[in-house]
């Protein structure tokens, strides 16, 4: 492999720092990671972590106060339609149904280059690939919250970005629905070999679902306490992982940083 592929994402001495009414307030520092082209990793820790900050930085939603950030070898300086976020609250205009919430990112990105019967099979087959086809002409007041996030997916894919950046998009869900939405989304990921930066709360998503875990220590002033390798075999099959000591292992170093050795005190009002 390449260094190009291997760095395929740089985070490199970054801090991010914020003025607040009480002065600075550092909410990460001295980040150092490198993101492999194909690769899904996790970002995990407690509240107040920077999990957040570092996935919009990544983005290019803010701009680090010391370090830098590239993908691919050029410098993240803004948002950029190679890199897709899919926050937890999923962001839908009300009034445009799932189809046209997904064309208008079709257009935006292809509009320059395709013509509008390539655009429209561009956001059909967004839509067919989360399985939203039959919703295709239904409101986000007409479907359920596992829909809509189903619909930000699709709108982040359509753009055929080469990172997929993903806030909690599960968070809100019932268990049901965000193990089968964690399900679809490996099943994409294996298909469109998208590199994925994925920030969540859930343990067992996070050993599920990642090739590696960054494990953030506790705020202010974050930074990447552990990286663990999640060496699981792909497709992977929850069923088939619940019995799996390997995965226990996984799962168990995972709680162990966070509740033994970053173990969380809620400070009073």
């Amino acid at each position: 492999m390449t260094s190009f592929i291997t760095k395929y994402i740089e985070i490199q001495g970054v801090e991010q720092t914020f003025k607040t009414k009480k002065g600075p307030f550092c909410a990460l520092q001295n980040i150092n990671l490198t993101v492999a082209k194909g690769e899904f990793v996790a970002l995990i820790g407690h509240s107040g972590c920077g999990k957040s900050t570092l996935l919009n930085l990544i983005a290019g939603l803010t701009t680090p106060t010391q370090g830098s950030l590239l993908c691919a070898n050029r410098e993240i300086a803004g948002p950029g339609p190679e890199r897709a976020v899919v926050f937890q609250n999923h962001s839908l205009l009300p009034w445009l149904t799932c189809f046209e919430n997904v064309y208008l990112a079709v257009e935006r990105v292809f509009s320059a280059t395709e013509n509008k019967a390539q655009l429209k099979a561009r956001t059909d087959a967004a839509l067919a690939m989360v399985g939203l086809t039959p919703a295709a002409q239904k409101r986000p007041g007409e479907i359920s919250g596992g829909m809509k996030q189903r619909v930000g997916i699709a709108r982040a894919l359509s753009m055929e970005p080469k990172v997929l950046l993903l806030d909690e998009p599960f968070g809100a869900l019932d268990a049901l629905t965000r193990a089968k939405l964690q399900d679809e989304l490996l099943q994409i990921v294996a298909t469109t070999h998208s590199t994925v930066v994925m920030v969540t709360h859930d343990v067992d998503e996070a050993v599920l679902l990642s090739d590696r875990i960054v494990m953030m220590t506790n705020g202010p002033a974050a930074t990447i306490g552990e990286v663990l390798a999640i060496e699981l075999p792909r497709p992977r099959n929850r069923v088939d992982l619940a019995e799996s000591t390997q995965y226990l292992h996984y799962r168990k170093a995972v709680i162990d940083f966070l509740y033994t050795r970053q173990a969380h005190v809620e400070k009073a009002a």
